[in-house]
């Protein structure tokens, strides 16, 4: 597998501090097209983990490797947290258009005909056209977590790290959302890791599934093997 179509994690230790590592030995390697689950109990370094990989936390040991890089280009990487950082007091359409945004360099872009087609086919794609002029306070729970999807999907990145990002979601827009997502994975040969406390969800998302045991990340399964 060429290294510049790759992301990986090797010989990799996370944590906020040296003497209290939470994940270490780490060896994984994603092909594109591949969508990898991090399943297990609150505090075992889940976050931690897409964290490292988003680049906004340094691993304690070892190489993270995004694209051949040991860090992402602008653009490249698309990320859900799971108090998803959006702007509250804006609306859904401004906080969509940050993402669209953050996936082109050029400085003429995020005014172009493309910019806004990225920006209005991800909302129409979660199901939020009605509510696109709508600021984020005045959203529930679940419609803030379909905006931040949103926002991932029209940045058009080649990396999506996703923390818990089906939360709060009625079975119905679940489904919906997962499989946009899903969908945007496949078609666009991204690579995807996710979260996702739901051990069978997991099972049904992802290509291959990890956990952590005894501060290791152990896979035990894969396509619901």
């Amino acid at each position: 597998m060429d290294e510049d179509d790759a992301v990986g994690g090797y010989d990799l230790s996370i944590g906020y501090e040296r003497d209290a590592v939470l994940l270490e030995d780490i060896n994984m390697s994603l092909k594109p097209g591949e969508i990898v689950a991090v399943n297990g109990a609150s505090g075992i370094g889940k976050t931690t983990l897409l964290r490292t990989f988003a680049g906004l936390l340094n691993p304690l040991e070892g190489k993270v490797s995004i694209f051949g890089k040991t860090k992402a280009d602008r653009g490249e990487v698309g990320y859900i947290p799971q108090r998803l950082g959006l702007i509250r007091h804006a609306s859904v359409h401004h906080n969509v258009m940050m993402g669209a945004k953050a996936g082109h360099t050029s400085a003429w872009f995020p005014f172009s005909k493309v910019c806004k087609h990225h920006t209005l086919e991800a909302i129409d794609s979660v199901g939020l056209m009605h509510k696109l002029r709508t600021p984020i306070r005045k959203l529930s729970g679940g419609q803030q977590r379909r905006v931040a999807v949103a926002r991932t999907l029209a940045q058009k990145p080649r990396l999506i790290l996703a923390d818990e990002f089906l939360s709060e979601l009625d079975e119905e827009t679940l489904s919906m959302v997962m499989q946009k997502v899903l969908d945007y994975v496949k078609e666009n040969n991204a690579i995807m890791i996710l979260v996702e406390h739901d051990f069978e969800r997991a099972m049904q998302m992802a290509d291959r599934l990890f956990t952590a045991v005894d501060g290791k990340l152990v896979e035990i399964g894969a396509n619901g093997a």
